[in-house]
């Protein structure tokens, strides 16, 4: 829970630093680089660089399209849309693993899974066409905040294929300079202030290093599912910041919205909770049948 609350920062804390001077994708540029120093630093320490030659290209190709996407367009949808529009379509997660787990990994796309992608792309619409008067929403925030979303289920496809393997801190160690590269050539930098850097500081120290940290220790001790469910309090928190900071409001039909994404998103924990249990308990029926002949 402490590290969905520290993702929730993301959104509010990237505006204090875009009112500071700085160009969007210029923040997610420093927050890659300050969390790979972060990461860096921690894999260097524990003895965990060491990657094998032939997955070098997949690590790679996370950063571009992993960390480059989720970092670089969850600020340009938070610049362009507000924070709490960004965080709540950055959860629509959930719908493209489903879809990509079907496609890509052969897993089966169940009545829940196609239900939830159904309230995820309805939630969406409801928050695209109807948000409050004072925050104007454009193709570019939906666009960009989508794109967030989907970058951020590549982890789950890529940490499917590699966490086994590898420790947190090696992943981003290759990774993260990958992602910072892909937004490197987009701006411009500008000088420094002391609330730029601050804000800044705060995204790579506490919203990636220490998130992503406390998530994967948690891991250790809960179930998958279980964090999963704890980690949509992160758009939740993200809204009452955007709304106590900047007061972002939605609609009455843009909450509507928001409330049909956070349920597909535990729709589709629930769908795949169910599916491991009849799994399991058909695995035990067939044991015993076995036992009796």
């Amino acid at each position: 829970m402490v590290a969905a609350v520290l993702w929730g920062l993301i959104g509010p804390t990237a505006k204090f630093a875009f009112a500071s001077g700085m160009d969007v994708l210029e923040v997610g540029f420093y927050r890659t680089m300050i969390g790979w120093l972060l990461f860096g630093t921690h894999a260097v320490l524990r003895g965990q660089t060491r990657v094998a030659l032939r997955d070098l290209p997949l690590i790679m190709a996370f950063g571009v399209f992993g960390v480059g996407g989720l970092f670089g367009g969850y600020v340009v949808a938070v610049n362009e849309g507000g924070a709490a529009l960004a965080a709540v379509l950055l959860y629509t997660a959930p719908a493209w693993v489903a879809l990509m787990s079907w496609v890509l990994l052969g897993e089966p796309m169940s009545a829940g899974k196609l239900l939830a992608v159904g309230l995820t792309i309805l939630g969406v619409a409801c928050i695209s066409q109807l948000f409050a008067s004072e925050i104007t929403v454009t193709a570019g925030a939906v666009g960009f905040g989508l794109l967030a979303g989907f970058s951020y289920a590549l982890y789950y496809i890529f940490g499917k294929h590699f966490l086994g393997r590898y420790h947190t801190s090696t992943l981003f160690l290759y990774a993260l300079p990958c992602g910072a590269a892909v937004m490197l050539p987009f701006f411009s930098f500008h000088a420094p202030t002391a609330q730029g850097m601050a804000a800044v500081g705060t995204l790579g120290l506490v919203s990636t290093y220490a998130a992503y940290f406390l998530y994967y220790v948690g891991l250790k001790y809960v179930e998958a599912t279980r964090a999963s469910v704890v980690a949509t309090v992160e758009p939740l928190s993200a809204c009452v910041l955007a709304y106590i900071f900047f007061g972002e409001v939605f609609t009455p039909t843009g909450y509507a919205g928001a409330g049909l994404i956070l349920a597909a998103v535990l729709l589709t924990i629930w769908d795949g909770g169910r599916i491991r249990v009849v799994g399991r308990e058909s695995r035990v029926a067939a044991a015993s049948s076995e036992t009796r002949e």
